[in-house]
């Protein structure tokens, strides 16, 4: 691994890089002070920088090293504070990680990308999704408030104040909750009661699915028929696996068709050229740092029995929900090797209607 830092304090390099020294990783660690020296490197895996380095944009950098280096992963530091409004647009960042840079914050994601590659390591793959030229940003309010949510004494109220600093996000939760998907018969008018009736896994997956299915090339129609599909998927996803593995699975089955919102992917149709969505989403999604079960989820969602892993567990879930949802074929030779065949019929009569059927 080839780690380019640009544009921190330099007096920190050698206390960092002892601290990396600890876990014999053996990388290649670049510590450099001006834009020009990261633009004339002729290798680069992953490349880090603040909001300004000196006097260029940290995005423009990393635009710039985008189309120098489409392969390399992007990670933006930002300060404690930095105004929220200001991450939205920042699309040009695969990861978003704190300042003052942690040595064991660079570990964690420079090995899930290391992962990431093992399982999908196509060079085309790397190649394209690096090339797009606006990503959709990583789910910021998501992954803080995952992070919230790790504490056992986070309040509803304390979540709902986390939440609220979007008031979009407010308004899509809002929307969700009182869908028919959701609905039990009483209006839901603010976040603090959408908390207390969704429960914090499944508004964890409504504020990612927010997030995901945000301003995209697709036209709205097609947008909302892919996020009314995701949510559809992800309930029956999450019924098709017991205890954790079915949250696990049900955020694969939300984010199985987020590869389409990718420019210059293929939608699995005869003659489209590119990257297959799923595994340009899953892709995107290891970049964004999501467990890896969910990343191999939606990457192996039409063809489960690719897996080394046995047995029906993320993977086959996602397959079998996005499938039914979608009326597509489905494996029957895996799900026979995998002896769960017999479920189907039983698993068939779960599918929900379409939000239009429901309506």
């Amino acid at each position: 691994m080839r780690i380019v830092i640009v544009g921190e304090d330099a007096g920190r390099a050698g206390e960092f890089e002892e601290s990396l020294g600890y876990f014999d990783l053996g990388w290649d660690v670049h510590w450099l002070t001006e834009a020009d020296a990261a633009l004339s490197l002729t290798e680069v895996d992953v490349v880090l920088c603040g909001m300004r380095v000196g006097a260029v944009p940290g995005p423009a950098l990393l635009s710039q090293m985008s189309s120098l280096h489409p392969q390399a992963v992007r990670v933006l530091l930002l300060d404690q504070g930095e105004d929220s409004s200001m991450l939205q647009g920042l699309d040009c960042a695969h990861r978003l990680l704190s300042r003052p840079l942690d040595a064991g914050e660079l570990i964690e994601a420079v090995d899930s990308v290391a992962e990431l590659r093992n399982v999908l390591g196509s060079e085309e793959l790397k190649q394209a999704v690096g090339r797009v030229g606006s990503l959709p940003p990583p789910p910021r309010l998501y992954l803080e408030l995952s992070r919230l949510l790790r504490d056992p004494d986070a309040s509803n109220a304390a979540i709902a104040q986390m939440l609220s600093q979007d008031p979009a996000i407010v308004a899509k939760v809002l929307r969700l909750c009182n869908s028919a998907y959701f609905s039990g018969g009483r209006e839901i008018t603010d976040i603090r009661a959408a908390v207390t009736r969704l429960g914090h896994q499944q508004l964890l997956r409504l504020v990612l699915a927010s997030e995901a299915f945000g301003p995209t090339q697709l036209a709205g129609k097609e947008r909302e028929a892919i996020q009314d599909r995701a949510l559809r998927t992800s309930r029956l996803a999450r019924r098709l696996l017991a205890g954790p593995s079915a949250e696990l699975a049900a955020t694969a089955g939300l984010l199985a068709e987020v590869g389409k919102l990718l420019p210059g992917v293929s939608d699995g149709s005869e003659g489209s050229t590119g990257p297959h969505y799923a595994e340009a989403g899953a892709y995107l999604l290891g970049l964004w740092g999501l467990p890896m079960p969910i990343v191999e989820g939606v990457a192996f969602q039409h063809r489960p029995g690719r897996l080394k892993a046995s047995g029906f567990w993320v993977a086959g879930a996602v397959h079998v929900a996005a499938s039914l949802v979608a009326g597509a074929p489905l494996d029957e030779g895996y799900l026979r090797s995998v002896n769960v065949l017999d479920r189907l019929p039983q698993w068939r009569d779960m599918v929900e209607p379409s939000a239009a059927q429901a309506a």
